[in-house]
């Protein structure tokens, strides 16, 4: 048995610990564990007509011996990129594969490289295939399943927004890190008696933004579940920092948020699954509070600061035990599933869950939607992380 590991999309903390611990499990059953460099890129790039060194590079046998300590370590040693092979565009398209694969049926204008992923995976004799990922990355797990190969997959992603889990690997280090730095973005706040506006990842998900903000105390919480009134948060930030005897306000805002009546604000870039890269909603609001009410303003998106770094606790927990589960799920033959925590316990689920639209944060039970901060209506019953 040869099982390959790869990771996909953005990096969190905690991948290195579920890749090692996959590997031992792999070792005591006498199997080999073969890591694919770059996520699903690594498969996309291997030409089979092309330079055996090139392809050789593209992965990488992995032993236990080797990743001591792997488990601290921050970001993937196997690397990591955002691609989706059902739907490339063409610019992203290995030159060796322009005008040999079909359209794609998902997304106009791109291409369709599950046969060349596939035809892929058996010259390496991959026998079962183990991708940690996000929504976006698992999809193309799904589709493998779907083709019949043996997938179990693993979620990850610092928005907690994958279906099918309650826990994704990366959001308790998101939000220690988000806690940690809007408290000492606070002093700075306060010492210039200004209002501070601290943007989070979150395109669709708020959940990073308002756990943060809700440990942290921020005054004010911008989520892309509920459109902002940018007039009525101005009234209410600016009061609240009138309210404060230090003269200071603070508030979060998740990058996917959105105005009324308005766009999410975008980078002027795409990533390899042709998103336009979202980023500057904080600054958006930074301008309208300086120019067109002329308080005194600070503005500080922590992007990747929160997805750098040893991971804590509880995601070497479960990022290891993912990593087992795995590994048992190979042992039974029981493929197209995905590790799981549901109900505070881990499980299984069918790992198309992933094909189903995501489920947003039950707004009425963890918002109040017109004072724009967190309010935890309904406590029992939830789970752990809302």
């Amino acid at each position: 048995m040869k099982i390959g590991i790869l990771t996909s999309g953005g990096d969190v903390p905690g991948l290195n610990a579920c890749i090692k611990a996959i590997v031992e499990g792999a070792e005591k059953n006498g199997w080999e564990a073969v890591g694919i460099k770059r996520g699903w890129k690594g498969l996309l790039d291997y030409n089979p007509d092309g330079n055996p060194e090139l392809n050789r590079s593209l992965s990488t046998p992995l032993h236990s011996s080797e990743l001591r300590g792997i488990e601290n370590i921050g970001g993937t040693f196997l690397h990591t990129s955002r691609y989706n092979p059902v739907q490339i565009d063409e610019a992203f398209l290995p030159e060796f594969l322009k005008g040999n694969v079909p359209a794609s049926k998902f997304k106009k204008g791109s291409f369709d490289c599950t046969d060349h992923i596939l035809k892929i995976l058996d010259l390496m004799e991959i026998d079962a295939l183990v991708p940690i990922g996000g929504d976006g990355s698992l999809r193309f797990a799904a589709h493998l399943t779907q083709q019949g190969f043996p997938v179990i997959s693993i979620p990850k992603t610092m928005d907690n927004d994958v279906n099918g889990t309650d826990y994704c690997i990366g959001f308790s280090t998101c939000v220690t890190r988000c806690v940690d730095s809007i408290n000492k973005i606070r002093s700075t706040a306060a010492s210039h008696e200004r209002i501070a506006i601290i943007e989070l990842f979150g395109r669709h998900s708020g959940e990073p933004a308002l756990l943060s903000g809700h440990i942290a105390s921020a005054d004010r919480v911008l989520i892309p579940e509920v459109p902002i009134d940018l007039n009525h948060f101005s009234d209410l930030i600016i009061a609240d920092r009138v309210r404060n005897t230090n003269n200071y306000a603070v508030a979060v805002v998740a990058e996917g948020a959105t105005l009324k009546d308005g766009n999410n604000v975008y980078q002027g870039k795409k990533d390899q699954y042709g998103n336009d890269k979202l980023g500057g909603i904080g600054d958006l609001i930074y301008e309208d509070l300086r120019k067109n009410h002329k308080v005194s303003v600070l503005t500080q998106p922590l992007a990747y600061l929160l997805r750098s770094g040893e991971p804590d606790a509880l995601d070497k927990l479960v990022a290891g035990n993912f990593g087992a589960m795995a590994v048992q799920q190979i042992e039974k033959n029981n493929f197209g599933k995905m590790t799981a925590i549901i109900d505070g316990n881990y499980e299984l689920a069918s790992n198309d869950c992933v094909l189903t639209p995501q489920e947003n944060l039950i707004v009425s039970n963890v918002y109040d939607v017109d004072n724009y901060r967190p309010d935890i209506k309904n406590i029992l019953g939830r789970p752990m992380y809302l």
